[in-house]
């Protein structure tokens, strides 16, 4: 397989302001160009046709590794990660099936950066305070329910009401949410000029592609990825099933001196099983997934 990944494409280590203005130089792909790039990379492992049908799609990218940027992950590291599931649809993509290659290419970016984030999510609920987990997983939509998903500090009425509603403390809920804001740029967030007017990071990121077919998609997917876990937690015992439920998929979980009580078995053996049945879940999802042909295989 010819290794178009290695022709150069701007990574956001410089910074994330220098990236959006690199990646923005790129142009978008009209419909017949693209699908005349898709051929010779199909037919003929052109090297420079993927690269460029890549770097025409990078807007696309960050704008979906936006829009994890509440997870309070290095957002650099989240665009790098888009940045792998893009280079794998393109080297999946085939252009005979009538869409355009941003509708594809989105199930594959988000699929990458879910992976990072479950890499992530995975160490945050092992090394965190039960406090902490419930907060990590709930902030956001505390927020949004009432209106205060702008960025910085939260009014002391919104923490109060969160800390409440959370049963949490407004000193949690505000070191917290500083955790899941800071280092992120804003969207309005000023990135540079064009002409006389200021230009925000969501000028950078508009994404001319969006369609009704993009929509489907996305609505698809999570559907997809529904059945693909509650098919997968079949290769679980129910033991594995309730401690993993009770511990990861609920949105209050039970810490593990709780669960010890329930099993009458220490706290150490209940995060092995965790452990257990979470690496088995992950494994299952995966070859699922490889199965049904919605990942590359090795």
């Amino acid at each position: 397989m010819a290794n178009y990944a290695n022709l150069p494409v701007p990574t956001p280590e410089g910074g994330l302001n220098r990236y959006m203005q690199e990646i923005r130089k790129f142009p978008l792909l009209e419909p017949e160009e693209e699908y005349m790039l898709a051929k010779r990379w199909v037919e003929e492992q052109d090297i420079e046709a993927a690269h460029k049908m890549v770097t025409s799609h990078l807007r696309l990218a960050a704008k979906i590794a936006m829009g994890y940027r509440g997870y309070g992950l290095p957002q650099g590291e989240v665009i790098s990660e888009a940045n792998v599931g893009l280079m794998q649809a393109v080297k999946k993509f085939d252009p005979e099936r009538g869409f355009r290659l941003s509708t594809y290419a989105m199930w594959w970016i988000r699929a990458a950066i879910q992976e990072y984030v479950l890499r992530s999510w995975s160490m945050v609920k092992m090394g965190t305070t039960s406090a902490q987990k419930k907060l990590f997983f709930n902030l956001r939509k505390a927020k949004a329910n009432i209106g205060a998903l702008e960025d910085g500090d939260m009014h002391p009425d919104n923490v109060k009401q969160i800390a409440n509603d959370l049963g949490v403390t407004e000193a949690e809920v505000v070191s917290m949410n500083r955790r899941m804001s800071g280092g992120d740029a804003s969207l309005n967030a000023t990135v540079g000029t064009e002409g006389e007017g200021t230009m925000e990071w969501q000028d950078w990121l508009e994404d001319e592609d969006a369609d009704q077919a993009s929509d489907y998609a996305e609505r698809d997917e999570l559907e997809t990825r529904r059945e693909l876990l509650v098919e997968a937690m079949e290769i679980l015992n129910d033991r594995e099933k309730d401690i993993l439920t009770q511990r990861r998929l609920t949105d209050q979980p039970l810490t593990l001196e709780e669960l010890s009580g329930q099993y009458d078995v220490s706290r150490e053996r209940i995060r092995q099983i965790e452990v257990r049945a979470f690496e088995k879940l992950q494994k299952k999802m995966r070859d699922l997934a490889r199965e049904k042909g919605m990942l590359a295989t090795a």
